[in-house]
């Protein structure tokens, strides 16, 4: 593949673009996005990124418009994913269908790498159902808001195919082995814990959404402030509408749980992902033999191909992502097992069990998955705009603090268990849930040392 930087071009809508899938208003110096298919839980499709690209780059140069917000329409979806079953239909119809799902892919990531290095501030309301290809529109923005109805997956080794939209990127970058785990198994995360877990940066009930709306837009910004002061005056101003975490939801990936994520997902095959989980005894030997059920399920091509992702990934740059990630797509394009997981799991009524091919894990070599990353000699995708090669989110201290920060702050040395989760209470301005993920941390990887002092137990080794 080239590294040369290609400029993509501005799509324009087509004839059989619907004219409603999309809306767009202007409340002051805020520019609000609205998902408009709620009938089909706002699934995204090319008539929708053709009309939201151009908006992005327009008021990417107007002076006026100050802040983005992303929402869906409808109390069920922010967005429920790309609708795959179209792709799946195109695909049975030849090349030239295998073809318009390329090029469908090509589009979306276009839009999502141009959410993801966008120069102004880009709020996503992800209230409801963010799944796939939803997932894309929201996880790279610098602000994120969960609510009560939040329900975050990556169901794509359900369906034939990848965890796709940069998930190569976010999600070999979250806390120990989260990412893998996700990937393979598409567990899904309610409310508050795609908070905990780092998918979200705020956390606010659902219900404020509206006024929040409202306050956003009456801010005005100093014609010299920089992205970081927007997003830190943003961030304050979001905290405002907060009315604490939900009590009855305890943090999901924690305690012995999260430890057997990290035991048994830190591996590079999928193989020893399963010797390790079949090993798991006493109080997670339940959720391993439900891990173990749910990945015999997913296709194997798409198992093997995702583990890979997650390997390659977390040295891949932002840019970089979504070309390979282009790639990927079209070699999955033209496998079968796209066409059956989504054909039995969305289109057959009632769903069926897809067949995959090959069928196991033993059948899928080393230079079957090779292909799916092998980009020499093919033409990069062309991006928006400037092409940044950051291999971290600019703005990913707004969220809850990580693992790796907390242990840094442990192994400075000196302080209590208390005095460490002073020290993130202090630097997050007193954000809820700092508390509890800190306190987790502690709990799960640390022990007492002399004088009370909290000592780091070193990690698990492979």
């Amino acid at each position: 593949m080239s590294t040369q930087t290609q400029q993509a071009s501005i799509p324009k809508e087509e004839p059989d673009d619907e004219p409603d899938d999309v809306l767009f208003n202007t409340i002051y110096g805020v520019r609000t996005i609205e998902l408009n298919r709620p009938k089909k839980l706002n699934s995204l499709n090319g008539s929708m990124a053709r009309k939201i690209i151009p908006r992005l780059k327009e008021w990417e140069k107007s002076q006026l418009a100050s802040v983005i917000i992303i929402a869906g329409a409808g109390e069920k979806a922010f967005c429920a994913g790309g609708d795959v079953a179209a792709l799946a239909q195109y695909n049975q119809q030849g090349t030239f269908g295998i073809e318009r799902s390329k090029a469908y892919f090509g589009l979306e990531y276009q839009l999502d790498h141009l959410i993801a290095t966008y120069p102004k501030p880009y709020i996503a309301y992800m209230d409801g159902i963010t799944m796939g290809g939803g997932v894309g529109l929201s996880v790279h923005a610098p602000i994120r808001i969960a609510t009560e109805r939040t329900l975050f997956a990556m169901p794509e080794t359900t369906i034939g195919f990848f965890p796709d939209v940069g998930g190569s990127f976010f999600l070999p970058r979250l806390d120990g082995h989260i990412g893998a785990y996700l990937a393979l198994t598409s567990e899904r995360l309610k409310g508050v814990n795609a908070y905990y877990a780092g998918i979200a940066t705020h956390y606010i009930d659902s219900s404020s959404l509206g006024n929040l709306t409202a306050r956003l837009s009456e801010l005005v910004f100093k014609d010299y402030a920089d992205m970081a002061e927007r997003l830190a005056i943003i961030d304050t101003t979001i905290e405002e509408f907060g009315t604490g975490l939900p009590y009855d939801e305890p943090m999901l990936l924690a305690g012995d749980l999260r430890s057997a994520i990290d035991r048994c997902f830190c591996y590079n095959s999928v193989e020893q992902i399963i010797q390790a989980l079949q090993q798991e005894s006493g109080q997670t030997a339940s959720w391993a033999q439900k891990t173990l059920k749910t990945l015999s399920e997913r296709s194997p091509t798409s198992m093997k191909v995702a583990l890979r992702q997650m390997e390659l990934g977390r040295t891949w740059d932002i840019s970089d992502t979504f070309r390979r990630e282009n790639h990927i797509a079209g070699k999955f394009m033209e496998h079968p097992d796209f066409v059956s997981g989504v054909s039995a799991k969305l289109i057959n009524k009632p769903p069926t069990t897809p067949k995959w091919e090959p069928p196991s894990l033993e059948e899928v070599s080393r230079e079957d998955v090779d292909a799916f990353f092998n980009v020499e000699g093919t033409t990069p995708l062309p991006l928006h705009g400037v092409a940044p090669a950051w291999r971290k989110y600019p703005f990913g201290y707004l969220g809850l603090p990580r693992e790796e920060e907390i242990k840094r702050v442990v192994m400075e040395g000196g302080k209590s268990a208390e005095g460490v989760v002073a020290t993130f209470l202090t630097m997050k301005d007193g954000k809820p849930g700092v508390r509890e993920k800190v306190e987790e941390v502690l709990g799960r990887k640390c022990m007492a040392g002399a004088g009370n002092e909290v000592v780091w137990v070193q990690d698990e080794k492979r």
